[in-house]
């Protein structure tokens, strides 16, 4: 979106349901890095590719061995690949462009989350956080899988991670978030305890650990876009956001060179010292007065907003907070609870997953502001009386002189250089995946023989160019406009419509089908009488034709 057109006293966050996509059961999301491109894991075991600037099907990723729910998609740094996890147990690696499965491995525990290696363009190792297993770190060429350490104890006593990482005393294991930073030489674990550590994934040695406030299991942990803040959701319900006082290339090396400097402390001290130099507590979130628990927090775009959804059954609200602490909005969608959430990352745009399976589209509610195109517009709210000046519409006013331009009409236009944009980390944009090419779906002749029927079909007809009703029409489910959930909650959408034809159209399908079309007035009574004189003069028909 143009910064200039921004009204600045509206905040830049989402307000309403734009629309709303469907595509069987729909229940994790992950946007590509320009917004692009939006992939949804379905619980039939397909991943499918969303082209967000059309809202239609780009492409379907499909394996036959894997029919399992979808628990996370992530996409590589450039879009050329993503990686799908799955509930039987296996982390899938898919080329985009060709819809060719590149690997597959089947892990010991079922992963609940899988983030690629967010510093290369063409990952070959990802974190893996298992249901009830420590995370891990998994070569995806060889299928190996590296553990990681979940607590400090297991450092100082000498406890290998496997040890540590098998339920004991018949109690389960608690799942433990952990992911990347932005350049991925590092991995941040949240473990059951409330702290966060902070491991060199090569040699998965734990360099500093910051305990949080309460000591709460942390549920969920996440780096925004920038990779300035680190946020946490804990188990009491909280959101907590840390400054990442690392530099954001070379991290590790910065923290190696902490810990040579700090050499009168040792053990679990040190560490914590070391932590309170990388991570800085910055701000809390929480509602005070229901007590919520949060699902899927996460950053806008541009690090300026967080966001979390309720954790409630039934409910399907998105609270939004500005980095300074304050609530500025609480979006309220149908009664269907939430269970995924994602903040496009250019515009001001958030997708919400229910549990129904919709994706909901949630955008700023636009409004007509003509000062922002011209700043000397004023918008009045009652009629006013306004004196003009006795030179006010002159050609030369005398009060004013025109200001010549400065700009030199000779100096050529470039029109190729591109400008660098502001979200992009990389020098080589131009290797990006932005759009994929659109395959039509070719129609079904059972459904053309039965439009040429009747006009009545072929006004129904007219909506099948709609994304969402062919994809209602291949899975054999009937779209009712009417009793949409999300026309019932927010009053309409604009993904459904009907086209109405013209009545000159209607004439012309009728006539098609071999109906007789239906004149008025006298001339089809004229034609049937052609031998009947006209009184043109008086401006009657002649004998037999009656007004």
């Amino acid at each position: 979106m143009n910064a200039p057109i921004i009204d600045p006293l509206q905040g830049d966050f989402p307000e309403v349901i734009e629309e709303y996509l469907q595509h069987g059961l729909m229940k994790c999301i992950a946007f590509n890095r320009r917004g692009t491109l939006l992939a949804a894991g379905c619980t039939d075991g397909s991943c499918v590719i969303w082209d967000f600037e059309t809202r239609g099907i780009a492409k379907e990723l499909r394996d036959k061995d894997c029919v399992a729910a979808i628990t996370s998609v992530c996409w590589s740094k450039y879009g050329h690949r993503i990686l799908v996890s799955a509930a039987d147990k296996s982390l899938t690696l898919w080329d985009v462009v060709s819809g060719e499965k590149i690997t597959c491995i089947t892990l010991q525990q079922t992963p609940l989350l899988a983030r690629l290696h967010s510093g290369s363009s063409t990952p070959s190792l990802c974190l893996a956080c298992p249901l009830s297993s420590a995370p891990m770190i998994v070569d995806l060429n060889t299928g190996n899988t590296t553990l990681l350490p979940v607590t400090v104890a297991d450092v100082d006593n000498g406890l290998a991670p496997p040890s540590r990482n098998k339920p004991t005393d018949g109690l389960p294991f608690t799942p433990t978030a952990a992911c990347f930073n932005k350049c991925g030489d590092l991995v941040y674990v949240g473990n059951s305890k409330g702290e966060i550590l902070i491991i060199d994934p090569k040699s998965i040695q734990v360099h500093a650990m910051v305990p949080t406030p309460g000591g709460a299991v942390i549920k969920n942990i996440v780096f925004s876009r920038n990779g300035q803040f680190l946020l946490t959701n804990s188990n009491d319900r909280t959101i907590r956001i840390y400054e990442n006082l690392l530099p954001l290339k070379d991290g590790l090396m910065a923290l190696e060179d902490l810990n040579k400097t700090l050499d009168e402390v040792a053990g679990v001290e040190r560490m914590k010292v070391v932590g309170s130099r990388c991570l800085a507590l910055f701000r809390e979130f929480q509602d005070i007065i229901t007590k919520v628990h949060w699902k899927a927090p996460c950053f806008s775009g541009d690090g300026e907003w967080v966001i979390g959804g309720s954790a409630s059954k039934g409910e399907h609200k998105i609270y939004i907070w500005d980095r300074a602490g304050h609530l500025v909005k609480i979006l309220e969608g149908p009664k269907e609870a939430l269970i995924d959430l994602a903040w496009h990352p250019v515009h001001p745009i958030i997708v919400s997953v229910s549990l129904t399976g919709l994706v909901y589209i949630w955008a700023k509610d636009h409004t007509e502001n003509w000062s922002a195109f011209a700043p000397d517009f004023k918008e009045l709210e009652e009629n006013e009386e306004y004196v003009e000046c006795e030179d006010e519409f002159d050609l030369i006013p005398g009060t004013e002189k025109v200001k010549e331009s400065d700009i030199n009409q000779d100096d050529e236009v470039d029109i190729v250089t591109v400008e660098k944009d502001a979200f992009s980390d990389s020098d080589v944009s131009q290797e990006e995946l932005c759009f994929l090419p659109a395959t039509p779906c070719p129609d079904v002749l059972e459904q053309q023989d039965k439009c040429v029927g009747s006009s009545s079909k072929v006004m129904d007809s007219n909506n099948s160019g709609s994304p969402l009703s062919e994809e209602a029409e291949q899975n054999g489910q009937a779209t009712n406009h009417a009793s949409s959930p999300l026309e019932e909650d927010t009053g309409g959408t604009r993904m459904k419509r009907k086209r109405k034809p013209s009545e000159k159209g209607l004439e012309l399908q009728a006539g098609k089908v071999g109906k007789p079309l239906k004149s008025s007035g006298r001339l089809s009574k004229l034609k049937s009488k052609p031998d009947t004189d006209l009184d043109i003069g008086n401006g009657m028909y002649g004998d037999g034709v009656s007004d």
